[in-house]
């Protein structure tokens, strides 16, 4: 039987992928925007980062893609990298906005 992927497995996957200069995972900071999975198991992140000008934007993707790619059952991986709307600092968790005193 084939193992169902959930939103929730992709979320906790990506909790694992860093935005080094902030020190922060992508999920917490708000970086992700959605997540689909088909009935294949095949995944499709849309998310942004912090600027369009991130010099991590290539390592941040890819571990990203790898990450969510490791899950049991996942048949092909997506990331899709958008600007609109851009990142601000309310997208990121209380607890994100709180260390980071905004």
């Amino acid at each position: 039987m084939k193992k169902v992927v959930t939103k929730e497995d992709v979320m906790n996957a990506l909790k694992n992928v860093y935005d080094m200069e902030i020190g922060f995972d992508v999920v917490s900071l708000g970086l992700i925007y959605d997540v689909n999975i088909d009935e294949e198991n095949n995944v499709h992140v849309l998310m942004t980062l912090t600027t369009p000008m991130c010099p991590l934007a290539g390592f941040i993707t890819e571990d990203a893609k790898n990450k969510v790619g490791s899950i049991e059952g996942v048949k092909s991986v997506n990331v899709e990298l958008t600007f609109d709307p851009p990142w601000d600092p309310s997208k990121a968790s209380d607890e994100v906005r709180t260390i980071l005193g905004i």
